[in-house]
């Protein structure tokens, strides 16, 4: 007996009907804001993956040598083919652009709640737009994905932190660039790992000092007002230089906050700078979204990334997008008894009476398809009584009879299979008279 990959997934019919739910709404979502859909291969060069994340990457990847000797992955997550697709055509692109996809990727990594090795995502990005509007509409995008759910405030809140103002921190502590991109991700990692092992990371950029860093750390994630913010900072720091540039992104700070409000979306942002995307490619204000009970993982994460396309050969082109998976909302969604229960029913069943009868039958049929119902009818032929049970069986909610008596008189008797009444109506008026009853 075969046996499920680990970490993939079997979508049985009532799976996939809840994983087309998904789709939908996503799709919803990112059309009423204007968003156009794109799509790439499952299949990349795995030097693109290896140009956005460095050669670490490989070892979360489903990578192999094709029989052309050319190194390919598995895609684990659509913005580097992004990347690539806005290079290609970046002259000729309407900025700015706003794209969105949803599809399967696929990591190497070690199963966990929520997280799989194959798994579905829905990504948007707008491209071309280096100032905060671009984060105001994503992230209102983002919000409203999770509430055309039924989810609220009360459910979920998204994040807000911002990599620039880490940067003018760590710079006036005397840390260089690379030494910033570290210590970043360590505290990306905080929280996911024990103390002891965070200290240990940390050595190498403060040596002694790096318990009292911790202990700043900790100071930076209880800030949660722009004017705490700004006061810690230019605490931090005398160089004339940081301390504009501190005072520049806070200005930035205000509009995209203003602009949330304006949206009615303030209930859902928090301030946490604890949030700050390990990947190094972030240049900017980043969000992760989150159940309030705390208990999963995050339901989402972005930011903006304005060297990405150019890194991967593409122009110079600000960028910012964010991601939702499907595995930690769909559990979401069910703790809160937000999924729908679908029930695969047909509209109308064909009882069929001997082969006389099946031309007539075989001609409605296909006409009442093409009109967009779901009409069923048995594949073998069976006694009228095994037809109706399967008539009530399929879910229809009309029978149509073609007996020999209905043959004879050139008309289809129609059977309520709810009320069992029934009604002998024309053959040629049998698709309005249908039309006319699911439009009641």
């Amino acid at each position: 007996m075969f046996e499920r990959l680990p970490g993939f997934r079997d979508f049985y019919p009532e799976e996939c009907a809840v994983r087309n739910h998904l789709f939908r709404a996503w799709r919803s979502a990112a059309r009423r804001f204007g968003f156009s859909e794109y799509d790439g291969p499952l299949l990349e060069s795995l030097e693109l993956f290896r140009a956005k994340s460095g050669d670490e990457i490989v070892e979360q990847l489903f990578s192999f040598t094709d029989r052309g000797g050319r190194e390919v992955a598995l895609r684990p997550e659509l913005t580097p083919s992004l990347a690539r697709l806005a290079g290609a055509r970046a002259q000729s692109l309407k900025k700015p652009v706003k794209w969105f996809g949803i599809g399967e990727q696929f990591r190497y990594e070690r199963q966990q709640r929520g997280r799989l090795r194959s798994f579905y995502q829905f990504n948007a990005d707008i491209l071309g737009e280096p100032g905060p509007a671009a984060e105001i509409e994503l992230i209102a995008l983002l919000i409203h994905s999770f509430t055309s759910f039924g989810l609220g405030a009360a459910d979920f809140a998204v994040r807000l932190s911002d990599r620039d103002l880490w940067l003018f921190y760590l710079r006036g502590m005397g840390l260089d660039e690379e030494a910033c991109a570290g210590v970043l991700s360590v505290i990306d990692k905080m929280g996911r790992e024990p103390e002891e092992k965070t200290l240990e990371k940390l050595e190498p950029y403060f040596g002694e000092a790096r318990a009292d860093f911790m202990g700043k750390i900790a100071s930076l994630r209880d800030l949660k007002s722009l004017e705490d913010m700004r006061e810690f900072l230019l605490a931090h720091t005398t160089d004339g230089a940081l301390r504009e540039g501190i005072e520049q992104r806070l200005a930035q700070w205000r509009t995209l906050l203003s602009g949330l409000e304006a949206m009615g979306l303030g209930e859902f942002i928090r301030i946490d700078l604890g949030i700050v995307r390990g990947l190094a490619y972030y240049t900017g204000f980043v969000f992760e979204a989150f159940d309030r009970a705390g208990e999963l993982r995050a339901l989402a994460g972005g930011g903006r990334y304005d060297h990405l396309i150019e890194k991967l050969a593409g122009p110079e082109m600000a960028a910012a997008g964010f991601g939702i998976g499907d595995a930690t909302l769909w559990e979401l969604l069910e703790s809160k008894k937000l999924l729908p229960r679908y029930v695969e029913a047909a509209d109308l069943y064909a009882v069929i009476e001997g082969e006389a009868a099946r031309e007539a039958a075989f001609r409605d049929v296909r006409a009442l398809r093409e009109a967009g119902f779901r009409v069923e009818y048995s594949l073998k032929p069976l006694a009228f009584g095994k037809q109706f049970k399967l008539a009530a069986s399929s879910g229809a909610r009309l029978a149509l009879i073609y007996g020999s008596e209905e043959i004879a008189n050139a008309t289809v008797k129609v059977r309520n299979l709810q009320d069992r009444s029934e009604e002998a109506v024309p053959a040629g008026r049998l698709a309005a008279f249908i039309r006319e009853f699911f439009s009641g």
